[in-house]
C-alpha cells in the first residue's frame, strides 16, 4: 500500500480516536442528535480485512452500501486498483459523499470509485450488472431490504461483509434478524467473525 493511501487512512483514524473521546461524553439522546457528525467508520481491523478479502477474491465489481465519510471507500478502492476493478459507492448524505470523494482523490484513487447519491434502496433498484463483493454498512434496519435488492445481482462466489453485528448493542436485534434472513436464501454460506464491531461474512455459492 502506497504512502498516499496510508496517509489518508491514518488521518481518518486520528479523527476517529478524537471522536471516540467525545462520544463517551455524550448521552444517548445527544449522540442521536449529532450522529451524522461522527465518522462511525468500520475501523482498521475491518478495513484491512475487507481490503484483503477483495484482493484475494480478485473482485472486479465492489459494491459499498453506505460510505459515510469514505474510510471504507479508500480501503475498497485500493483493493480495486490492484484487482483492476471498480467500486460502486452508495451514500444518501451529500456532504459525507463530498468528503469521501475528496479522500479518494487525495489517496490517488480517483477514477476507481463510481459515487452514487441517494437512498440506497433506490440506487440498488437501478443497479445494472452483477457484483463480486459487497460491504453493507448503513442503518441496520435497511440491511434486509438492501440485501434482498442486491442478492439477485451476486456473482457465484461473491462475498458480502455486513458490519456492526455485535456492537453497538442497540443494533443487535436488527443484526440477528439479518443473520436469520440471509441464511434462508439459497446458495448462502455465512459466519459471524469477531472482528471490529462484529462482521457477518457471507459467500454466495
Amino acid at each position: 500500500m502506497d504512502k498516499k493511501v496510508q496517509g489518508v487512512l491514518r488521518a481518518f483514524e486520528k479523527r476517529a480516536e478524537k471522536e471516540s473521546v467525545r462520544m463517551r461524553e455524550l448521552s444517548w439522546a445527544d449522540m442521536a442528535n449529532h450522529v451524522d457528525e461522527f465518522l462511525l467508520s468500520v475501523g482498521p481491523a475491518t478495513g484491512e480485512l475487507i481490503n484483503l478479502l477483495a484482493k484475494e477474491a480478485e473482485s472486479k465489481v465492489i459494491l459499498e452500501v453506505g460510505s459515510s465519510y469514505g474510510y471504507s471507500t479508500v480501503w475498497l478502492a485500493e483493493a480495486a486498483r490492484e484487482t483492476g476493478g471498480k467500486v460502486i459507492s452508495l451514500e444518501i448524505h451529500e456532504e459525507k459523499q463530498k468528503h469521501a470523494r475528496a479522500s479518494v482523490e487525495k489517496a490517488g484513487l480517483g477514477g476507481i470509485v463510481d459515487f452514487r447519491l441517494g437512498d440506497a434502496r433506490a440506487s440498488l433498484e437501478k443497479l445494472k450488472g452483477s457484483v463480486d463483493f459487497v460491504l453493507l454498512d448503513l442503518w441496520k434496519n435497511f440491511y434486509i431490504p438492501c440485501f434482498d435488492l442486491f442478492y439477485p445481482k451476486l456473482k457465484p462466489g461473491a462475498l458480502i461483509v455486513a458490519d456492526n453485528m455485535t456492537y453497538p448493542e442497540e443494533s443487535r436485534p436488527h443484526a440477528e434478524k439479518y443473520q436469520k434472513h440471509i441464511r434462508k436464501k439459497g446458495g448462502i454460506q455465512s459466519v459471524l467473525l469477531n472482528v471490529g464491531s462484529g462482521l457477518e461474512l457471507t459467500r454466495y455459492r
